[in-house]
């Protein structure tokens, strides 16, 4: 692979107040004190500044993600402790300040382009368009997190020139968010197929892009494929399904305007270059050498759950070997954290090496495992969903099965090998996924499989459509230890909000429950 080399200026700025008034002024610098920025640089420094909630580091898995969306997606087995439905502080602290740090530098991206002269804006607003959809990207975790976040308002510090007062960020409505980023993202779609760079910008932004390293082509996949994926997690809000049977045909209809991603060859993804660049997933030292090595491992976060493991299986799914692997005293036999079994019960399963752990070579202590944003095989089961709630069972079916092959293939990819088109034809014909039965079955293969390809590269998305969807169908032992007594339907904001942003703050407080649904959780 190419090694790509680049240059980042971060402008130290906040997103929201998370702190004091007088820490939040103490956070600004005045752009006369710090060294030039320019388009490029910020670029580059925008797009680092959520890399460790991108790539698989030791801090976003075994403090965030184990802890709160891996289980209650069952991509891991749910350990029955006290007050396990509850996300932690730490976590949801620690995600917020990142994102709302990487918008920061977004808005001060805006804020350099704005300065800029008339000629160089016309230049460089590539960079701003690139910059927006990998920004919206991000900004819909969050909102599937939250619900209502400070989004329009939010990042401005920098932009008002230190002015505290005016920085303090309303909440944006959550629909309002996706209606804007749809928006947005359609005309970008239209932007694309008409850029024209010169050679100059061009090469610079093969080396400043370390997602799609300037391939335009790639960009309006990554553009158009992260379009249908919001237009069908919004699918079942009646304000949205116009647009979404309007704009999704446009784009399957006309595919050399609006490409998807489509093959494992352009997977958008953010790859390891080198361990010791700047782009990776731990850098050999200290907690995250000891995540990857095993010496600190994921503990029970790599533990699938039993219906998980079942499932696959049943079915012989080629994805089992190079997913899992079976526990040192198992015999070779594979099995799941049953989430039915007493705490103390799972506990002495897990420490006697019966169950299976994640392929430590695949994916738990692969180092080199790229930053997943948007693969192909997704975007065929948002696709097949598509055409299946359309009644077009062909094209629903011809797109299932193609995310399913492509599922394969990509973790295939991981081991360095590949699955023969008969075994995956096999699979396909298996009494547990072959594609028969009435809408609602089908709709459960398609969730059922996208469920097993989210898996823990992608728990965020995981754990999102199985909220939309409420497939797979997944059972839960209640915590009677807790008022909440099952998975929530949301992360609550951070308690520094309700502090230093009270005012703003005030407007949502009354939905600040984590029962409080999503607005696309409408079933």
């Amino acid at each position: 692979m190419k090694k790509i080399i680049f240059t980042t200026v971060v402008i130290a700025v906040t997103g929201i107040v998370s702190c004091t008034k007088q820490q939040f002024a103490d956070h600004y610098i005045n752009p006369k004190t710090v060294g030039t920025t320019t388009i490029e640089k910020q670029f580059s420094g925008f797009m680092a500044a959520d890399l460790d909630y991108v790539m698989y580091k030791y801090w976003n898995y075994f403090v965030v993600l184990q802890n709160t969306a891996l289980p209650w997606s069952q991509a891991v087995g749910v350990n029955n402790i006290p007050a396990r439905f509850v996300p932690g502080a730490a976590a949801v602290s620690d995600r917020w300040s990142n994102f709302y740090n990487f918008l920061a530098q977004y808005k001060e991206l805006l804020n350099v382009y704005n300065k800029s002269t008339d000629e160089e804006k016309a230049a460089k607003k590539i960079y701003i368009t690139l910059a927006t959809i990998h920004f919206y990207d991000q900004s819909q975790k969050v909102v599937d997190l939250h619900g209502d976040i400070p989004w329009s308002a939010a990042g401005l510090l920098s932009t008002n020139k230190g002015d505290v007062n005016a920085s303090y960020a309303k909440y944006d409505k959550a629909s309002d968010i996706y209606t804007k980023m749809l928006d947005d993202l359609k005309g970008f779609a239209e932007e694309l197929n008409t850029v024209a760079l010169s050679a100059p910008v061009a090469a610079t932004l093969k080396s400043q892009d370390f997602i799609n390293q300037g391939d335009i082509t790639l960009w309006k996949k990554y553009c158009n494929s992260l379009r249908i994926k919001l237009l069908m997690r919004a699918s079942g809000v009646a304000a949205f399904q116009s647009r979404v049977n309007t704009e999704i045909a446009s784009i399957l209809n006309n595919p050399t305007s609006y490409p998807v991603v489509t093959s494992n060859d352009d997977k958008v993804a953010i790859e390891v270059y080198s361990v010791s660049s700047g782009i990776n997933n731990g850098t050999g030292t200290g907690l995250n050498a000891d995540f990857y090595k095993g010496l600190i491992g994921w503990g029970g976060g790599d533990i699938p759950s039993k219906q998980l493991i079942d499932y696959m299986k049943a079915n012989t799914d080629p994805r089992l070997s190079l997913m899992f692997q079976p526990g040192a005293n198992a015999g070779g036999n594979y099995a799941g954290l049953d989430p039915s079994l007493p705490s103390n019960t799972q506990s002495d399963l897990a420490n006697g090496g019966t169950l299976s752990r994640y392929n430590f070579a695949n994916i738990s202590q692969n180092i080199n495992i790229p930053g997943m944003l948007i693969n192909a095989a997704e975007t065929y089961f948002y696709i097949s969903e598509y055409y299946l709630n359309g009644g077009n069972d062909a094209a629903a079916k011809t797109a299932y099965e193609n995310g399913v092959k492509i599922s394969i293939d990509y973790y295939a990819f991981l081991s360095g090998g590949t699955v023969s088109n008969v075994l995956k034809t096999a699979y396909l014909a298996s009494p547990g996924v072959i594609w028969l039965g009435t809408s609602a079955a089908k709709l459960n293969l398609i969730a059922t499989q996208k469920w097993i390809n989210y898996s823990v590269l992608q728990p965020l998305e995981n754990w999102a459509e199985v909220r939309r969807l409420k497939l797979p169908v997944l059972t839960f032992t209640a915590d009677n230890t807790n008022a909440q007594k099952m998975p929530p339907n949301r992360w609550q904001y951070p308690t520094n909000e309700q502090t230093y942003n009270a005012e703003n703050y005030a407007a949502v407080k009354d939905n600040d429950k984590i029962t409080t649904k999503i607005f696309w959780d409408v079933k």
